[in-house]
């Protein structure tokens, strides 16, 4: 079978598995073999094509239509290949991950649940591979409706909430798309992708569909400040869901970003690319100083997506600016860069959200102050969870480090030009990455350290127990892929290249030679990570044949697990908490944050006055949450209500309506 017929399989067979499991939803487990069945299938199919793209070339699907702007298109290039295979990869390790994590819903209506994950996959490989306009939108409509009950599916009161922001805020970006998408067709009459690229434009009508479409895709990627939906909806939902809706829906933006601003309008002014590096880095470092103060699992790792899309969109507005400057070695290194951490992103926050998932499955519980121990009983998920921390906070030799080093070479790329502007925000920026570095890598610790080292601190942990087989090897997948993407960053890093090279007519910069990548000079730097893990395997390895060659039979006899408590019985109270972790970066940051305080009473009252026990409770709110989430929910539904008066059930109003709409019609057309 050729590249189309698996891709065209792919989609069919999630298809097919969401109808079937909508059919047998009173079926219980066997609802949940469907639904992961077919989503396993249909990645493979997927993985399979878009292999086949990046080793070849891409393809085009026309098919007929009644009107010539509702004729469908399928266009899969090497930029579409890619997002197919990130996404086809996530999807396959979830869809394993599945077979035992949806026996939680075999009494929420499975069947119901499996529809709408199948569904969403499906409507995801549809937004990057179609090749119209007009179905973009479709799609990428079905994308969020499907996402918003997949948020909501849990119906409680936080839910319910969190899937209101969602929708307001995914809706105003898709208005925003859409009115980019048709001006495109105003223009130039069609809908069709290839024609786009075609369109005769003005710097200011650029530099308008510009700003239509970087706002209204930001809004859906999770960029400040148009973030706040991501915490709230991401931490409800079911936790396969948030790895899928973290790993891979956001990127989707990414991939709108690029095609719409790169693909289509080419090279414009460098304030573009600049613009979409300040917001990267604010998103960047506000995201991670947020992720740092949550207490709740999920929403740190959701809070850290904020910081990743912030890291990828450095690398995409590196890429423009190198295409307005006209340097192709920019263009490449950052490009190249943005997507090979999308790739990567993808990998370890799935790889994270699975591993919480599998806490809560059998923890029953998201706060990280009522967990520790958990490696005790848990031992495989606190490894793999590991290897997911140490590659997000980029640690050699894994995945993350590589592409976050690619985004440092392709700033100080940037910053070679000589100018002004570069010399004073290039060293800024890079500034403020290595700072959101160090932040994440004591954000993980204190995610790893606090959940899974250390003491039970409640008998949600001391009741826990490893997760099933299925759920472990879901994550042990994508957990391996921390490891090949890292060590295989000289195999990957030129075929990413070439994708954008083939995207943008540009040639493919130099980046790697035999063990090692560098950014288009060896002379300049390198970096060898396979190097690195000979290195680091020697370096665990020597202490164990000194101990073997030099004796030590005693030490073991000597160690004692109980830390010192400086001569009183240890207790869990003793160890450093997850408040304990935030407290200093609360301190530091503090203009950043905005505190709310609760005070509870408990227990019986002493007279009429006093209580016998009191609670302070200091929190950390989003700010932009409250100065723009929650006016602009009450606004719209304030309008909402406003339109509600127009609605009176009465027949003769509604038909007086239709003639007022009549009138303003006829002398629109008349005039």
């Amino acid at each position: 079978m050729g590249a189309q017929d698996l891709l065209l399989l792919s989609i069919f067979l999630y298809l097919a598995g969401a109808v079937a499991a909508l059919i047998f939803n009173n079926s219980g487990r066997f609802a949940n073999c469907i639904t992961s069945l077919s989503a396993f299938a249909a990645s493979l199919a997927g993985i399979a094509s878009a292999l086949l793209v990046l080793a070849g070339s891409g393809f085009r699907l026309d098919a007929p239509g009644w009107i010539p702007f509702t004729r469908f298109t399928m266009e899969v290039d090497q930029l579409s290949a890619f997002m197919v295979l990130v996404i086809s990869f996530l999807a396959a390790a979830v869809s394993l991950y599945s077979f035992s994590y949806l026996d939680e819903y075999t009494r929420k209506n499975p069947g119901v649940l499996g529809f709408l994950i199948n569904l969403f996959i499906a409507s995801m490989i549809l937004v990057v591979t179609v090749g119209n306009g007009f179905y973009f939108l479709i799609f990428w409509e079905i994308m969020t409706l499907v996402s918003y009950f997949l948020v909501i599916y849990e119906q409680d009161r936080e839910a319910l909430r969190a899937g209101f922001l969602y929708f307001l805020v995914a809706h105003a970006g898709a208005a925003l798309i859409m009115l980019s998408f048709i001006l495109f067709f105003i223009i130039t009459g069609s809908f069709d992708f290839a024609v786009f690229r075609t369109a005769k434009l003005t710097p200011v009508l650029s530099s308008v569909l510009f700003i239509l479409a970087f706002v209204g895709f930001s809004a859906k990627a999770g960029a400040v400040p148009l973030h706040f939906w991501l915490p709230e909806a991401h931490s409800v939902a079911p936790s396969n869901v948030s790895s899928l809706l973290s790993g891979v829906m956001i990127k989707t933006a990414i991939y709108g970003i690029i095609r719409v601003c790169m693909d289509f309008l080419g090279a414009g002014g460098w304030w573009w690319g600049f613009l979409v590096l300040v917001v990267g880095i604010i998103s960047a470092v506000l995201g991670m100083v947020y992720a740092l103060t949550q207490h709740d699992l999920k929403r740190l790792l959701a809070f850290s997506s904020i910081e990743n899309i912030g890291i990828i969109l450095m690398g995409v507005g590196a890429g423009m600016l190198g295409l307005a400057l006209n340097r192709p070695l920019l263009v490449g290194l950052g490009l190249m860069a943005g997507l090979y951490h999308l790739l990567n992103h993808a990998t370890f926050k799935g790889l994270l959200f699975l591993g919480a998932g599998s806490v809560i499955y059998r923890a029953h519980t998201r706060n990280l102050e009522e967990l520790g121990g958990l490696a005790k009983v848990m031992p495989v998920t606190a490894f793999i969870f590991l290897v997911g921390a140490t590659s997000i906070a980029a640690i050699p030799p894994l995945n993350g480090f590589v592409s976050k080093w690619f985004i440092y070479q392709s700033l100080f790329t940037l910053g070679m030009s000589g100018g002004f502007a570069d010399k004073v925000f290039v060293p800024l920026f890079a500034m403020l990455l290595a700072m959101t570095g160090a932040l994440t890598a004591m954000c993980f610790v204190k995610a790893y350290g606090v959940a899974f080292t250390g003491p039970f601190r409640s008998e949600h942990g001391e009741k826990a127990r490893e997760a099933p087989f299925p759920m472990l090897l879901g994550k042990a997948v994508l957990g391996l892929g921390c490891v090949v993407f890292g060590l295989g960053a000289p195999l990957i890093a030129p075929r990413i290249v070439s994708v954008v090279a083939g995207l943008l007519n540009t040639g493919a910069v130099p980046v790697s030679s035999a063990f090692t990548v560098f950014p288009g000079d060896v002379a300049r730097a390198a970096l060898s990570t396979p190097l690195i893990a000979l290195l680091l395997i020697g370096f665990l390895v020597l202490p164990l044949l000194l101990l073997v060659l030099y004796g030590g039979a005693g030490v073991g006899s000597r160690l004692d697990p109980t830390p010192w408590a400086c001569g009183y019985k240890y207790i869990p109270q003793m160890t450093y908490s997850s408040h304990a972790f935030a407290q200093p970066l609360q301190i530091i940051f503090r203009p950043l944050y905005l505190f709310s305080a609760t005070l509870k009473e408990f227990g019986a009252t002493a007279g009429a006055y006093f209580s016998t026990r009191v609670a302070y409770l200091v929190q950390v709110e989003d700010m932009w949450e409250k100065f723009i989430g929650r006016p602009l929910a009450r606004g719209v539904q304030g309008l909402g209500r406003l339109v509600q008066l127009l609605q009176l059930g009465n027949v003769r109003l509604y038909c007086t309506y239709i003639i007022i709409t009549l009138v303003i019609l006829l002398a629109a057309v008349r005039f």
